[in-house]
Protein backbone atom coordinates (compact mmCIF):
# COMPACT_ATOMS: atom_id res chain seq x y z
CA UNK A 1 0.00 0.00 0.00
CA UNK A 2 1.43 3.39 -0.97
CA UNK A 3 2.12 6.09 1.62
CA UNK A 4 -0.50 8.32 -0.05
CA UNK A 5 -3.22 5.71 0.46
CA UNK A 6 -2.31 5.43 4.15
CA UNK A 7 -1.98 9.12 4.94
CA UNK A 8 -4.90 11.51 4.49
CA UNK A 9 -5.85 14.90 5.86
CA UNK A 10 -8.69 16.21 8.01
CA UNK A 11 -11.48 17.94 6.07
CA UNK A 12 -14.21 18.16 8.75
CA UNK A 13 -14.40 18.08 12.56
CA UNK A 14 -17.56 17.57 14.63
CA UNK A 15 -16.68 16.85 18.24
CA UNK A 16 -15.23 13.34 18.51
CA UNK A 17 -16.12 12.59 14.86
CA UNK A 18 -13.83 13.73 12.06
CA UNK A 19 -13.68 13.17 8.31
CA UNK A 20 -10.48 12.70 6.35
CA UNK A 21 -9.96 12.41 2.60
CA UNK A 22 -7.21 10.70 0.57
CA UNK A 23 -7.85 7.54 2.66
CA UNK A 24 -8.30 5.15 -0.28
CA UNK A 25 -7.06 1.69 0.75
CA UNK A 26 -8.02 2.09 4.42
CA UNK A 27 -10.42 -0.48 5.89
CA UNK A 28 -13.41 -0.32 8.25
CA UNK A 29 -12.42 -0.35 11.93
CA UNK A 30 -8.75 0.34 11.17
CA UNK A 31 -7.01 2.34 13.89
CA UNK A 32 -5.70 5.70 12.74
CA UNK A 33 -3.47 8.40 14.22
CA UNK A 34 -5.07 11.81 13.98
CA UNK A 35 -3.40 15.22 13.86
CA UNK A 36 0.01 16.42 14.97
CA UNK A 37 -0.50 14.92 18.46
CA UNK A 38 -1.22 11.42 17.08
CA UNK A 39 -4.63 11.02 18.72
CA UNK A 40 -6.07 7.50 18.57
CA UNK A 41 -9.14 7.02 16.34
CA UNK A 42 -11.04 4.28 14.54
CA UNK A 43 -12.61 4.32 11.08
CA UNK A 44 -16.38 3.80 11.39
CA UNK A 45 -17.51 4.71 7.84
CA UNK A 46 -15.96 4.76 4.38
CA UNK A 47 -17.32 6.60 1.36
CA UNK A 48 -14.90 6.45 -1.57
CA UNK A 49 -11.63 7.84 -0.26
CA UNK A 50 -13.33 9.80 2.56
CA UNK A 51 -13.11 8.08 5.97
CA UNK A 52 -15.28 8.97 8.94
CA UNK A 53 -13.35 8.45 12.16
CA UNK A 54 -14.39 8.40 15.82
CA UNK A 55 -11.56 9.74 17.95
CA UNK A 56 -10.98 8.24 21.38
CA UNK A 57 -9.38 11.40 22.79
CA UNK A 58 -10.30 15.06 23.17
CA UNK A 59 -10.33 16.74 19.72
CA UNK A 60 -10.10 20.36 20.93
CA UNK A 61 -7.55 22.28 18.87
CA UNK A 62 -7.58 19.93 15.85
CA UNK A 63 -7.62 21.80 12.53
CA UNK A 64 -8.64 20.84 8.99
CA UNK A 65 -5.58 19.95 6.96
CA UNK A 66 -3.80 18.07 9.74
CA UNK A 67 -2.62 14.56 8.81
CA UNK A 68 -4.43 11.28 9.46
CA UNK A 69 -2.29 8.14 9.26
CA UNK A 70 -3.82 4.66 9.02
CA UNK A 71 -2.03 1.92 10.97
CA UNK A 72 -3.67 -0.69 8.70
CA UNK A 73 -4.59 -2.64 11.87
CA UNK A 74 -7.98 -3.04 13.60
CA UNK A 75 -8.47 -1.86 17.19
CA UNK A 76 -6.91 -4.71 19.18
CA UNK A 77 -6.04 -5.56 22.77
CA UNK A 78 -2.80 -6.97 24.08
CA UNK A 79 -3.25 -10.31 25.84
CA UNK A 80 -0.75 -12.03 28.09
CA UNK A 81 0.57 -12.24 31.67
CA UNK A 82 0.18 -8.93 33.51
CA UNK A 83 -3.47 -8.22 32.70
CA UNK A 84 -4.67 -9.17 36.19
CA UNK A 85 -4.32 -6.51 38.93
CA UNK A 86 -4.09 -3.85 36.21
CA UNK A 87 -6.33 -0.80 35.69
CA UNK A 88 -6.91 0.29 32.08
CA UNK A 89 -8.82 3.00 30.30
CA UNK A 90 -11.34 2.21 27.53
CA UNK A 91 -8.67 1.57 24.88
CA UNK A 92 -6.45 -0.52 27.17
CA UNK A 93 -3.92 2.10 28.16
CA UNK A 94 -2.64 1.26 31.68
CA UNK A 95 -3.67 4.14 33.94
CA UNK A 96 -0.94 3.64 36.62
CA UNK A 97 1.79 3.81 33.94
CA UNK A 98 0.19 6.87 32.30
CA UNK A 99 -0.12 8.57 35.71
CA UNK A 100 3.63 8.17 36.24
CA UNK A 101 4.25 9.69 32.81
CA UNK A 102 1.72 12.56 32.71
CA UNK A 103 0.41 13.12 36.25
CA UNK A 104 -3.24 13.41 37.27
CA UNK A 105 -4.56 14.12 33.77
CA UNK A 106 -4.02 11.97 30.69
CA UNK A 107 -2.14 13.97 28.07
CA UNK A 108 -3.45 13.73 24.53
CA UNK A 109 -1.67 11.28 22.26
CA UNK A 110 0.11 9.57 25.15
CA UNK A 111 1.05 5.95 24.53
CA UNK A 112 1.89 3.17 26.95
CA UNK A 113 2.13 -0.57 26.49
CA UNK A 114 -0.85 -2.39 28.00
CA UNK A 115 1.48 -5.15 29.19
CA UNK A 116 4.93 -4.47 30.68
CA UNK A 117 7.61 -5.39 28.14
CA UNK A 118 10.50 -5.45 30.64
CA UNK A 119 9.05 -7.65 33.38
CA UNK A 120 10.21 -11.27 33.31
CA UNK A 121 7.79 -14.11 34.00
CA UNK A 122 8.71 -17.64 35.09
CA UNK A 123 7.62 -19.87 32.20
CA UNK A 124 7.04 -23.63 32.68
CA UNK A 125 6.51 -25.59 29.43
CA UNK A 126 3.79 -28.26 29.45
CA UNK A 127 4.05 -29.18 25.75
CA UNK A 128 7.07 -30.68 23.99
CA UNK A 129 8.57 -30.82 20.53
CA UNK A 130 6.58 -33.02 18.15
CA UNK A 131 3.22 -32.37 19.84
CA UNK A 132 0.39 -31.56 17.44
CA UNK A 133 -1.43 -28.45 18.67
CA UNK A 134 -4.24 -26.15 17.57
CA UNK A 135 -5.97 -23.03 18.91
CA UNK A 136 -6.34 -22.87 22.74
CA UNK A 137 -3.98 -25.80 23.42
CA UNK A 138 -1.66 -24.97 26.32
CA UNK A 139 2.06 -24.56 25.57
CA UNK A 140 3.15 -23.57 29.07
CA UNK A 141 2.16 -21.90 32.32
CA UNK A 142 3.04 -18.73 34.20
CA UNK A 143 2.08 -17.96 37.82
CA UNK A 144 0.49 -14.59 37.01
CA UNK A 145 -0.70 -13.84 40.56
CA UNK A 146 -0.66 -15.79 43.81
CA UNK A 147 -4.02 -17.41 42.96
CA UNK A 148 -4.21 -17.51 39.13
CA UNK A 149 -2.06 -19.61 36.80
CA UNK A 150 -1.86 -17.94 33.38
CA UNK A 151 -1.91 -20.56 30.65
CA UNK A 152 0.06 -19.67 27.55
CA UNK A 153 -2.24 -20.86 24.77
CA UNK A 154 -1.89 -21.28 21.03
CA UNK A 155 -3.69 -18.45 19.17
CA UNK A 156 -7.10 -19.59 17.80
CA UNK A 157 -5.99 -19.28 14.17
CA UNK A 158 -2.80 -21.38 14.47
CA UNK A 159 -2.62 -25.17 13.94
CA UNK A 160 0.43 -27.36 13.47
CA UNK A 161 3.28 -29.26 15.16
CA UNK A 162 5.60 -27.85 17.82
CA UNK A 163 9.12 -27.84 16.39
CA UNK A 164 10.72 -26.30 19.49
CA UNK A 165 9.76 -25.00 22.93
CA UNK A 166 11.95 -23.10 25.36
CA UNK A 167 13.02 -24.73 28.62
CA UNK A 168 11.72 -23.54 32.00
CA UNK A 169 13.01 -20.10 32.89
CA UNK A 170 12.34 -16.36 33.08
CA UNK A 171 11.24 -14.58 29.90
CA UNK A 172 9.65 -11.29 28.89
CA UNK A 173 6.32 -11.33 27.04
CA UNK A 174 8.13 -10.54 23.74
CA UNK A 175 10.63 -13.41 23.94
CA UNK A 176 10.01 -16.37 21.63
CA UNK A 177 8.93 -19.36 23.74
CA UNK A 178 7.92 -21.84 21.04
CA UNK A 179 7.90 -22.42 17.29
CA UNK A 180 4.96 -24.15 15.59
CA UNK A 181 5.30 -25.54 12.09
CA UNK A 182 2.05 -25.06 10.16
CA UNK A 183 1.12 -26.05 6.59
CA UNK A 184 2.38 -22.70 5.31
CA UNK A 185 5.18 -21.48 7.58
CA UNK A 186 6.91 -21.61 10.95
CA UNK A 187 5.06 -19.47 13.51
CA UNK A 188 7.00 -18.07 16.46
CA UNK A 189 4.95 -17.80 19.65
CA UNK A 190 5.44 -15.27 22.41
CA UNK A 191 3.53 -14.90 25.67
CA UNK A 192 2.09 -11.68 24.21
CA UNK A 193 -0.82 -11.99 21.76
CA UNK A 194 -3.12 -9.45 20.09
CA UNK A 195 -6.77 -9.85 19.17
CA UNK A 196 -9.21 -7.45 17.41
CA UNK A 197 -11.81 -6.33 19.97
CA UNK A 198 -14.80 -6.43 17.61
CA UNK A 199 -14.15 -10.02 16.54
CA UNK A 200 -15.38 -12.74 18.98
CA UNK A 201 -12.75 -15.36 19.77
CA UNK A 202 -13.86 -18.65 18.12
CA UNK A 203 -15.08 -21.68 20.11
CA UNK A 204 -15.78 -25.32 19.25
CA UNK A 205 -19.32 -25.40 20.64
CA UNK A 206 -21.68 -23.37 22.80
CA UNK A 207 -23.45 -25.28 25.58
CA UNK A 208 -26.97 -24.69 26.85
CA UNK A 209 -26.89 -23.07 30.31
CA UNK A 210 -27.11 -25.70 33.06
CA UNK A 211 -24.77 -24.67 35.89
CA UNK A 212 -25.75 -21.75 38.15
CA UNK A 213 -23.36 -18.88 38.85
CA UNK A 214 -23.52 -18.99 42.66
CA UNK A 215 -23.27 -15.44 44.00
CA UNK A 216 -24.10 -15.95 47.69
CA UNK A 217 -26.98 -13.47 47.33
CA UNK A 218 -30.22 -15.22 48.31
CA UNK A 219 -32.59 -13.16 46.15
CA UNK A 220 -30.43 -14.01 43.11
CA UNK A 221 -29.39 -17.62 43.69
CA UNK A 222 -32.73 -18.91 44.99
CA UNK A 223 -35.29 -16.67 43.31
CA UNK A 224 -33.72 -15.33 40.08
CA UNK A 225 -30.59 -17.39 39.31
CA UNK A 226 -28.22 -16.67 36.46
CA UNK A 227 -26.38 -19.54 34.77
CA UNK A 228 -22.66 -19.67 34.11
CA UNK A 229 -22.28 -18.20 30.65
CA UNK A 230 -25.63 -16.41 31.06
CA UNK A 231 -26.59 -12.78 30.64
CA UNK A 232 -28.29 -10.62 33.24
CA UNK A 233 -29.44 -7.00 33.39
CA UNK A 234 -29.67 -5.04 36.60
CA UNK A 235 -31.56 -1.80 35.88
CA UNK A 236 -32.40 0.77 38.51
CA UNK A 237 -32.51 4.49 39.17
CA UNK A 238 -29.90 6.47 41.08
CA UNK A 239 -29.35 5.20 44.65
CA UNK A 240 -31.04 1.82 44.23
CA UNK A 241 -27.81 -0.14 44.79
CA UNK A 242 -26.57 -1.17 41.32
CA UNK A 243 -22.90 -0.63 42.11
CA UNK A 244 -22.98 -2.40 45.51
CA UNK A 245 -24.80 -5.32 43.85
CA UNK A 246 -22.10 -5.58 41.17
CA UNK A 247 -19.39 -5.39 43.87
CA UNK A 248 -21.07 -8.24 45.76
CA UNK A 249 -21.26 -10.42 42.66
CA UNK A 250 -17.63 -9.61 41.77
CA UNK A 251 -16.50 -10.46 45.29
CA UNK A 252 -18.56 -13.56 46.02
CA UNK A 253 -19.58 -15.26 42.75
CA UNK A 254 -17.87 -18.56 41.96
CA UNK A 255 -16.26 -17.12 38.82
CA UNK A 256 -12.47 -17.41 38.92
CA UNK A 257 -11.76 -14.19 36.99
CA UNK A 258 -13.57 -10.84 37.24
CA UNK A 259 -13.50 -8.16 34.53
CA UNK A 260 -15.12 -4.94 35.77
CA UNK A 261 -15.88 -2.34 33.08
CA UNK A 262 -16.82 1.12 34.36
CA UNK A 263 -18.41 2.36 31.15
CA UNK A 264 -19.09 6.09 31.40
CA UNK A 265 -20.06 6.05 35.08
CA UNK A 266 -19.63 9.21 37.16
CA UNK A 267 -16.04 9.95 38.10
CA UNK A 268 -16.72 9.71 41.85
CA UNK A 269 -18.39 6.28 41.48
CA UNK A 270 -15.47 4.96 39.45
CA UNK A 271 -13.07 6.44 42.00
CA UNK A 272 -14.84 4.41 44.70
CA UNK A 273 -14.35 1.25 42.61
CA UNK A 274 -10.67 2.03 42.02
CA UNK A 275 -10.14 2.68 45.74
CA UNK A 276 -12.21 -0.20 47.10
CA UNK A 277 -11.28 -3.07 44.77
CA UNK A 278 -7.53 -3.05 45.59
CA UNK A 279 -8.46 -3.17 49.31
CA UNK A 280 -11.03 -5.97 49.04
CA UNK A 281 -9.91 -9.39 50.22
CA UNK A 282 -10.92 -12.43 48.18
CA UNK A 283 -12.96 -14.42 50.73
CA UNK A 284 -12.05 -17.78 49.18
CA UNK A 285 -8.27 -17.37 49.24
CA UNK A 286 -7.56 -14.50 51.65
CA UNK A 287 -5.56 -12.78 48.90
CA UNK A 288 -6.43 -9.32 47.47
CA UNK A 289 -9.45 -9.53 45.13
CA UNK A 290 -7.43 -7.62 42.51
CA UNK A 291 -5.29 -10.77 42.11
CA UNK A 292 -8.06 -12.16 39.89
CA UNK A 293 -9.52 -8.88 38.59
CA UNK A 294 -9.02 -6.61 35.59
CA UNK A 295 -10.48 -3.09 35.92
CA UNK A 296 -11.39 -0.96 32.91
CA UNK A 297 -12.15 2.60 33.99
CA UNK A 298 -13.90 4.88 31.55
CA UNK A 299 -15.63 7.72 33.36
CA UNK A 300 -18.32 10.09 32.10
CA UNK A 301 -15.83 12.97 31.63
CA UNK A 302 -13.64 10.94 29.27
CA UNK A 303 -14.37 11.20 25.51
CA UNK A 304 -17.67 9.45 24.74
CA UNK A 305 -16.31 7.40 21.84
CA UNK A 306 -14.02 5.51 24.25
CA UNK A 307 -17.10 4.08 26.03
CA UNK A 308 -17.86 2.09 22.88
CA UNK A 309 -14.35 0.64 22.93
CA UNK A 310 -14.33 -0.08 26.68
CA UNK A 311 -17.02 -2.81 26.61
CA UNK A 312 -15.36 -4.51 23.64
CA UNK A 313 -11.98 -4.32 25.37
CA UNK A 314 -13.52 -5.90 28.48
CA UNK A 315 -15.32 -8.74 26.69
CA UNK A 316 -12.20 -9.61 24.64
CA UNK A 317 -10.06 -9.89 27.80
CA UNK A 318 -12.84 -12.02 29.36
CA UNK A 319 -12.87 -14.34 26.30
CA UNK A 320 -9.08 -14.72 26.53
CA UNK A 321 -9.26 -16.03 30.11
CA UNK A 322 -12.26 -18.19 29.15
CA UNK A 323 -10.05 -19.78 26.48
CA UNK A 324 -7.68 -20.89 29.26
CA UNK A 325 -10.59 -22.81 30.81
CA UNK A 326 -11.64 -20.29 33.45
CA UNK A 327 -15.13 -19.13 34.44
CA UNK A 328 -15.17 -15.35 33.95
CA UNK A 329 -17.72 -12.82 35.22
CA UNK A 330 -17.88 -9.52 33.36
CA UNK A 331 -19.64 -6.52 34.95
CA UNK A 332 -20.54 -3.60 32.70
CA UNK A 333 -21.56 -0.49 34.64
CA UNK A 334 -23.45 0.75 32.78
CA UNK A 335 -24.69 -0.04 29.27
CA UNK A 336 -26.90 3.08 29.36
CA UNK A 337 -23.74 5.20 29.06
CA UNK A 338 -22.63 3.06 26.11
CA UNK A 339 -26.01 3.76 24.46
CA UNK A 340 -25.62 7.50 25.14
CA UNK A 341 -22.23 7.40 23.40
CA UNK A 342 -23.86 5.67 20.41
CA UNK A 343 -26.54 8.38 20.36
CA UNK A 344 -23.95 11.14 20.34
CA UNK A 345 -21.82 9.59 17.58
CA UNK A 346 -24.96 8.82 15.55
CA UNK A 347 -26.06 12.45 15.87
CA UNK A 348 -22.65 13.66 14.70
CA UNK A 349 -22.91 11.32 11.72
CA UNK A 350 -26.34 12.87 10.94
CA UNK A 351 -28.00 9.43 10.87
CA UNK A 352 -31.77 9.04 11.03
CA UNK A 353 -32.57 8.79 14.76
CA UNK A 354 -34.76 6.09 16.30
CA UNK A 355 -36.73 6.24 19.54
CA UNK A 356 -35.64 9.04 21.92
CA UNK A 357 -32.80 9.95 19.57
CA UNK A 358 -30.97 6.63 19.92
CA UNK A 359 -29.70 5.12 16.65
CA UNK A 360 -31.89 2.56 14.88
CA UNK A 361 -29.16 -0.07 15.39
CA UNK A 362 -29.16 0.27 19.22
CA UNK A 363 -30.71 -3.20 19.73
CA UNK A 364 -28.29 -4.99 17.40
CA UNK A 365 -25.25 -3.32 19.00
CA UNK A 366 -26.39 -4.33 22.50
CA UNK A 367 -27.08 -7.87 21.25
CA UNK A 368 -23.59 -7.98 19.66
CA UNK A 369 -22.11 -7.36 23.11
CA UNK A 370 -24.31 -9.70 25.17
CA UNK A 371 -24.18 -12.61 22.72
CA UNK A 372 -20.45 -12.99 23.35
CA UNK A 373 -21.35 -14.49 26.74
CA UNK A 374 -21.69 -18.27 27.04
CA UNK A 375 -20.40 -21.52 28.50
CA UNK A 376 -18.44 -23.14 25.71
CA UNK A 377 -16.38 -26.10 24.64
CA UNK A 378 -12.99 -24.66 23.75
CA UNK A 379 -10.96 -25.21 20.63
CA UNK A 380 -8.01 -27.55 20.93
CA UNK A 381 -7.29 -31.24 21.19
CA UNK A 382 -8.43 -31.61 24.80
CA UNK A 383 -12.05 -31.50 25.94
CA UNK A 384 -11.98 -28.26 27.96
CA UNK A 385 -14.66 -25.74 28.73
CA UNK A 386 -14.86 -22.17 30.01
CA UNK A 387 -17.50 -19.50 30.42
CA UNK A 388 -18.12 -15.77 30.27
CA UNK A 389 -21.12 -14.51 32.26
CA UNK A 390 -22.15 -10.93 31.45
CA UNK A 391 -23.98 -8.75 33.97
CA UNK A 392 -24.89 -5.33 32.64
CA UNK A 393 -26.18 -2.50 34.80
CA UNK A 394 -28.71 -0.19 33.14
CA UNK A 395 -29.31 3.35 34.40
CA UNK A 396 -32.73 4.38 33.05
CA UNK A 397 -33.49 8.08 33.64
CA UNK A 398 -35.79 8.38 36.65
CA UNK A 399 -35.88 4.58 36.99
CA UNK A 400 -38.21 4.36 33.96
CA UNK A 401 -37.90 0.80 32.61
CA UNK A 402 -39.94 1.66 29.51
CA UNK A 403 -37.10 3.68 27.97
CA UNK A 404 -35.31 2.22 24.90
CA UNK A 405 -32.07 0.93 26.51
CA UNK A 406 -33.88 -1.01 29.26
CA UNK A 407 -36.45 -2.39 26.80
CA UNK A 408 -33.89 -3.49 24.21
CA UNK A 409 -31.73 -5.05 26.93
CA UNK A 410 -34.74 -7.00 28.21
CA UNK A 411 -35.24 -8.55 24.77
CA UNK A 412 -31.68 -9.88 24.83
CA UNK A 413 -30.87 -11.01 28.38
CA UNK A 414 -32.28 -14.08 30.10
CA UNK A 415 -32.25 -12.71 33.66
CA UNK A 416 -33.76 -9.42 34.81
CA UNK A 417 -33.11 -8.05 38.31
CA UNK A 418 -35.35 -4.99 38.63
CA UNK A 419 -34.10 -2.60 41.30
CA UNK A 420 -36.89 -0.72 43.04
CA UNK A 421 -36.54 2.83 44.38
CA UNK A 422 -39.37 2.24 46.90
CA UNK A 423 -37.54 -0.77 48.37
CA UNK A 424 -34.30 1.25 48.50
CA UNK A 425 -36.12 4.07 50.32
CA UNK A 426 -37.29 1.50 52.90
CA UNK A 427 -33.66 0.35 53.28
CA UNK A 428 -34.56 -3.06 51.88
CA UNK A 429 -31.35 -4.24 50.18
CA UNK A 430 -30.72 -5.81 47.72
CA UNK A 431 -33.64 -3.76 46.40
CA UNK A 432 -34.53 -6.34 43.72
CA UNK A 433 -38.30 -6.28 43.23
CA UNK A 434 -39.48 -9.91 43.37
CA UNK A 435 -42.68 -9.16 41.44
CA UNK A 436 -40.98 -7.40 38.50
CA UNK A 437 -37.85 -9.55 38.19
CA UNK A 438 -37.53 -12.86 36.39
CA UNK A 439 -35.05 -15.57 35.39
CA UNK A 440 -35.37 -17.79 32.32
CA UNK A 441 -32.67 -20.10 33.72
CA UNK A 442 -34.80 -21.67 36.49
CA UNK A 443 -35.50 -24.96 34.72
CA UNK A 444 -31.94 -25.23 33.37
CA UNK A 445 -30.22 -24.84 36.75
CA UNK A 446 -32.81 -26.94 38.61
CA UNK A 447 -30.86 -30.11 37.79
CA UNK A 448 -27.77 -28.80 39.59
CA UNK A 449 -29.78 -27.70 42.67
CA UNK A 450 -31.59 -31.08 42.84
CA UNK A 451 -28.32 -32.96 42.67
CA UNK A 452 -26.11 -30.75 44.85
CA UNK A 453 -28.49 -29.11 47.36
CA UNK A 454 -32.09 -30.31 47.62
CA UNK A 455 -34.49 -32.40 45.55
CA UNK A 456 -37.41 -30.00 46.06
CA UNK A 457 -35.52 -26.70 45.53
CA UNK A 458 -37.68 -25.44 42.64
CA UNK A 459 -40.88 -26.47 44.41
CA UNK A 460 -39.88 -24.47 47.53
CA UNK A 461 -38.86 -21.48 45.43
CA UNK A 462 -42.19 -21.44 43.57
CA UNK A 463 -44.11 -21.85 46.83
CA UNK A 464 -42.31 -18.83 48.32
CA UNK A 465 -43.04 -16.77 45.19
CA UNK A 466 -46.74 -17.69 45.42
CA UNK A 467 -46.78 -16.45 49.04
CA UNK A 468 -45.23 -13.12 48.00
CA UNK A 469 -47.74 -12.70 45.18
CA UNK A 470 -50.60 -13.50 47.56
CA UNK A 471 -49.25 -10.85 49.95
CA UNK A 472 -49.21 -8.30 47.13
CA UNK A 473 -52.91 -8.99 46.44
CA UNK A 474 -53.80 -8.66 50.14
CA UNK A 475 -51.90 -5.38 50.52
CA UNK A 476 -54.70 -3.44 48.80
CA UNK A 477 -57.18 -4.64 51.44
CA UNK A 478 -54.69 -4.01 54.26
CA UNK A 479 -54.32 -0.38 53.16
CA UNK A 480 -58.10 0.04 53.48
CA UNK A 481 -58.96 -1.84 56.67
CA UNK A 482 -55.61 -2.61 58.37
CA UNK A 483 -54.10 -6.06 59.00
CA UNK A 484 -55.99 -6.70 62.25
CA UNK A 485 -59.35 -6.66 60.43
CA UNK A 486 -58.32 -9.57 58.19
CA UNK A 487 -59.34 -13.17 58.94
CA UNK A 488 -56.68 -15.24 60.74
CA UNK A 489 -55.90 -17.30 57.61
CA UNK A 490 -55.01 -14.14 55.63
CA UNK A 491 -53.02 -12.75 58.56
CA UNK A 492 -51.04 -16.01 58.59
CA UNK A 493 -50.29 -15.54 54.87
CA UNK A 494 -49.09 -11.97 55.53
CA UNK A 495 -46.86 -13.12 58.41
CA UNK A 496 -45.29 -15.89 56.27
CA UNK A 497 -44.66 -13.47 53.37
CA UNK A 498 -43.22 -10.82 55.73
CA UNK A 499 -40.78 -13.39 57.10
CA UNK A 500 -39.59 -14.34 53.59
CA UNK A 501 -39.34 -10.68 52.60
CA UNK A 502 -37.49 -9.37 55.63
CA UNK A 503 -35.54 -12.39 56.84
CA UNK A 504 -34.71 -14.13 53.55
CA UNK A 505 -34.73 -11.60 50.70
CA UNK A 506 -33.08 -8.82 52.70
CA UNK A 507 -29.33 -9.29 53.02
CA UNK A 508 -26.68 -6.96 54.42
CA UNK A 509 -23.64 -6.50 52.20
CA UNK A 510 -21.74 -5.11 55.19
CA UNK A 511 -22.47 -7.87 57.77
CA UNK A 512 -19.52 -10.24 58.16
CA UNK A 513 -21.73 -13.36 57.98
CA UNK A 514 -24.80 -12.23 56.06
CA UNK A 515 -22.79 -10.75 53.17
CA UNK A 516 -22.43 -14.28 51.71
CA UNK A 517 -24.93 -17.14 52.06
CA UNK A 518 -23.88 -20.59 50.72
CA UNK A 519 -26.37 -22.40 48.51
CA UNK A 520 -27.15 -25.18 51.03
CA UNK A 521 -27.75 -22.59 53.78
CA UNK A 522 -30.12 -20.69 51.45
CA UNK A 523 -32.05 -23.90 50.83
CA UNK A 524 -32.32 -24.75 54.54
CA UNK A 525 -33.42 -21.20 55.44
CA UNK A 526 -36.21 -21.27 52.86
CA UNK A 527 -37.24 -24.82 53.81
CA UNK A 528 -37.59 -23.87 57.49
CA UNK A 529 -39.49 -20.66 56.74
CA UNK A 530 -41.97 -22.51 54.52
CA UNK A 531 -42.31 -25.30 57.08
CA UNK A 532 -43.08 -22.63 59.69
CA UNK A 533 -45.62 -21.15 57.26
CA UNK A 534 -47.33 -24.56 56.90
CA UNK A 535 -47.41 -25.04 60.69
CA UNK A 536 -48.84 -21.52 60.99
CA UNK A 537 -51.73 -22.37 58.66
CA UNK A 538 -52.28 -25.63 60.52
CA UNK A 539 -52.42 -23.79 63.88
CA UNK A 540 -54.85 -21.17 62.51
CA UNK A 541 -57.11 -23.97 61.20
CA UNK A 542 -57.17 -25.34 64.75
CA UNK A 543 -58.29 -21.96 66.11
CA UNK A 544 -54.98 -20.85 67.60
CA UNK A 545 -55.08 -17.06 67.93
CA UNK A 546 -52.66 -15.13 65.69
CA UNK A 547 -51.50 -12.94 68.61
CA UNK A 548 -50.33 -16.08 70.45
CA UNK A 549 -48.40 -17.18 67.37
CA UNK A 550 -46.81 -13.76 66.91
CA UNK A 551 -45.60 -13.76 70.54
CA UNK A 552 -43.71 -17.07 70.11
CA UNK A 553 -40.06 -16.88 71.21
CA UNK A 554 -38.89 -19.25 68.46
CA UNK A 555 -39.82 -16.66 65.79
CA UNK A 556 -36.77 -14.62 66.82
CA UNK A 557 -34.42 -17.51 66.06
CA UNK A 558 -36.07 -17.97 62.65
CA UNK A 559 -35.55 -14.29 61.92
CA UNK A 560 -31.85 -14.49 62.85
CA UNK A 561 -30.94 -17.51 60.72
CA UNK A 562 -29.12 -15.32 58.19
CA UNK A 563 -26.53 -14.26 60.80
CA UNK A 564 -25.77 -17.82 62.00
CA UNK A 565 -22.11 -18.52 61.03
CA UNK A 566 -21.93 -20.49 57.78
CA UNK A 567 -19.91 -23.31 59.39
CA UNK A 568 -22.42 -23.83 62.21
CA UNK A 569 -25.77 -23.45 60.48
CA UNK A 570 -26.64 -27.17 60.10
CA UNK A 571 -26.56 -27.84 63.84
CA UNK A 572 -28.11 -24.49 64.82
CA UNK A 573 -30.93 -24.76 62.25
CA UNK A 574 -31.89 -28.18 63.64
CA UNK A 575 -32.40 -26.52 67.04
CA UNK A 576 -34.44 -23.70 65.43
CA UNK A 577 -36.67 -26.28 63.70
CA UNK A 578 -37.22 -28.31 66.86
CA UNK A 579 -38.01 -25.19 68.91
CA UNK A 580 -40.72 -23.78 66.66
CA UNK A 581 -42.29 -27.21 66.10
CA UNK A 582 -42.57 -27.77 69.87
CA UNK A 583 -43.92 -24.28 70.49
CA UNK A 584 -46.59 -24.45 67.76
CA UNK A 585 -47.58 -27.99 68.75
CA UNK A 586 -48.12 -26.89 72.35
CA UNK A 587 -50.23 -23.92 71.14
CA UNK A 588 -52.33 -26.28 69.01
CA UNK A 589 -52.91 -28.59 71.98
CA UNK A 590 -53.97 -25.61 74.08
CA UNK A 591 -56.19 -24.26 71.26
CA UNK A 592 -58.26 -27.46 70.95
Amino acid sequence: MSKKSQEGKIIRISGPVIEADDMRGAKMYDVVRVGDENLIGEIIRLNGDVATIQVYEDTNGLKPGEKVISTDMPLSVELGPGLLTNIYDGIQRPLPAIYEETGDFISRGVEAHAIDRKKKWHFKPVAKSGDKVSGCDVIGEVQETSIIVHKIIVPPDVKGTISSVEKEGDYTVEDDIAVITTDKEDVKLQMLQRWPVRKPRPVAKKYDPSLPLITGQRVIDTFFPVAKGGTAAIPGGFGTGKTVMLHQIAKWSDAQIVVYVGCGERGNEMTDVLREFPELVDPKTGEPLMSRTVLIANTSNMPVAARDASVYTGITIAEYYRDMGYDVALMADSTSRLAEAMREISGRLEEMPGEEGYPAYLASRLAEFYERAGRVKLLGSKDKEGSVSVIGAVSPPGGDFSEPVAQNTLRIVKVFWALDADLADKRHFPSINWLKSYSLHLDEVNGWWKKEVGEDWLKLRNKAMALLQKESELQEIVKLVGPDALPSKERAFLESARMIREDFLQQSAFHEVDTYCPSNKQYEMLRLMLKFSDKLQEAVDKNVHMDDILSMKSRENLARMSTVPNKEFEVRFQTVENDFEKEIDSLMKGGK
